[in-house]
């Protein structure tokens, strides 16, 4: 137990020092739309559809947040937040490039670091989580534990408070 808390405690302190600016720039592209006329579509997909019942059913939503559905429109005003375990996830891939073929600017977090990577080449900001393999070592050497959701989650946060601090001052 020892291990996996300080495995994930590192894993938090890496995205918190290695997407510093990225966090801020995300809660800016996302106030963008509730200041005007947009809404903020969060996309989780896979087990990442978690952030999107936080945002959505917590006691403290994100303001102005709707799950994202294949069959919504989404117009100029809206920005989107794509929440995928990977940026070669095929869904994630169509999304955003159906997203910046309208010119609708959007967030993405994945594990990928920007480099040769389609999504985040596409994506107005992108997010690291890092977490390319398991914290811990398995018994048979396999990695194992690999807490998408919870970094995930954790950006999520990091992004509501900027985002929530600057609409306090709109």
């Amino acid at each position: 137990m020892k291990i996996l808390t300080t495995q994930i405690g590192g894993l938090f302190d890496r995205i918190a020092t290695n997407n510093d600016t990225s966090i801020e720039e995300t809660a800016r592209l996302l106030a963008q739309a509730t200041v005007g006329e947009g809404r903020v579509i969060i996309a989780g997909l896979d087990e990442l559809d978690a952030v999107h019942l936080v945002a959505t059913l917590s006691e403290k939503p994100f303001h102005g947040a709707i799950p994202y559905d294949p069959s919504l429109e989404i117009g100029k005003a809206d920005r989107v937040w794509i929440f995928t375990r990977s940026a070669a996830h095929p869904e994630a891939l169509e999304l955003a490039r159906s997203l910046a073929e309208e010119f609708i600017p959007f967030a993405a977090i994945a594990p990928e670091k920007e480099e040769d990577n389609a999504l985040a080449d596409l994506a107005m900001t992108y997010i690291s989580t890092g977490l390319m393999r398991g914290l811990l070592p398995g018994d048979d050497g396999e990695r194992i534990v690999q807490p998408h959701v919870l970094a995930a989650l954790f950006i999520y946060e990091a992004v509501k408070m900027a985002y929530d601090e600057m609409l306090i001052d709109a």
